[in-house]
Order: C-alpha cells, then sequence, then structure tokens
C-alpha cells in the first residue's frame, strides 16, 4: 500500500505527536494501518517532517531511521501514543512516563544525532515539559493527538479542512435525516 505524506499527515504540531499519529485510525482494528509497517513510508517520512511538521525549524533535515533502530523508534512511538494519551484522558500515570523516558533513552543513545528518530526523541522532551498541557488534545474525528494552538483553546480536530469538515458534514446529514418525515 502506497501513501503520499501531505500536510495533513502533519496536523499534530509536534514531531513526536505526528509520529504516533502514523497509525491511522489507531483504536479500530478493522480499519487501523500502520504507516510505518511499509519501509518506504518510514525511509519517506523525514523529507516530509521537514516539509510540512510544525517543528522543522528545530530539527531541519533528518536522516531516516537506521535499520537496526527501526524496531526502537517504533517502540518510541507506542510509547508517545500510550503516555500522551492517557495524560489527556487521566492526566498520565508515572508508568507511562517511565516507560516513554526510557524509551527515549534509548534512542537518544542508538540512534544517529541527526535521524528522525533522535528529533522525535527530543520533541517529547519538549511536549513533557510543555508549559501548556491541557492544550494537548485527542482528534473528535480521527483519535490522533494534536496541539491546539487557538486563542480561545477549542479547537476540537487535528486539522479543520479534513477531519473538521467530515463531522461537520455528518452532523449536517444527520440533522437532514432527522427532518425528513
Amino acid at each position: 500500500m502506497s501513501f503520499s505524506w501531505t500536510p495533513h499527515r502533519f496536523a499534530g504540531g509536534a514531531l513526536a505527536l505526528d509520529v504516533a499519529n502514523s497509525v491511522v485510525l489507531r483504536h479500530d482494528a478493522a480499519r487501523r494501518i500502520d504507516r510505518f509497517a511499509v519501509s518506504n513510508q518510514m525511509r519517506d517520512f523525514p523529507h516530509a517532517a521537514a516539509e510540512f511538521c510544525a517543528e522543522r525549524a528545530l530539527f531541519g533535515n533528518l536522516a531516516p531511521v537506521a535499520k537496526e533502530n527501526e524496531a526502537d523508534f517504533i517502540a518510541l512511538r507506542e510509547a508517545i501514543d500510550l503516555y500522551f494519551r492517557e495524560r489527556i484522558l487521566t492526566g498520565g500515570d508515572d508508568q507511562s512516563l517511565a516507560a516513554l523516558l526510557e524509551a527515549v533513552a534509548k534512542v537518544l543513545r542508538e540512534a544517529n544525532p541527526g535521524s528522525v528518530a533522535a528529533a522525535t526523541a527530543h520533541s517529547v522532551l519538549r511536549l513533557i515539559a510543555m508549559p501548556d498541557p491541557e492544550r494537548m488534545k485527542i482528534c473528535g474525528n480521527c483519535g490522533w493527538l494534536f496541539i491546539d494552538r487557538s486563542k480561545n483553546r477549542s479547537r476540537a480536530w487535528c486539522d479543520m479542512a479534513v477531519c473538521g469538515n467530515r463531522a461537520k458534514a455528518n452532523r449536517h446529514y444527520r440533522r437532514k435525516k432527522e427532518e425528513i418525515p
């Protein structure tokens, strides 16, 4: 299966969240798609991140994950999703934070400093220290993680052009259907 990396795929607002969001429909086993399961997708991700990621100015051009570090990168991705999702829903716990920090440390010890894996680990540390953790949210449509940078903190979707439009169209369809006698 082939995908293209588009700006929408980088709607998380931080490299670490964009990496976590590389699993599409994560909590729907029947429709779940792991974009990094296709090796050329993982290899192409750093180039797209350098073009579309909100943190691209911090990291610049990134090298792909070395083949021998792919398992650690995927483990980091899963720890990112688990910890930040729990943090949003329940405030987080020490066990998932410890697992995330262990994954970050392992990547930082073993990955090339200019790789997307190392940059993702640094992005995680920036997110943990984020001054407004309540700005991190879960998209009401697709379930992706994102940072709400709106002035009034009311953003409900990762990307208004995709998920926001889908949710609004669905709501309009349901209202019209209810009006039909």
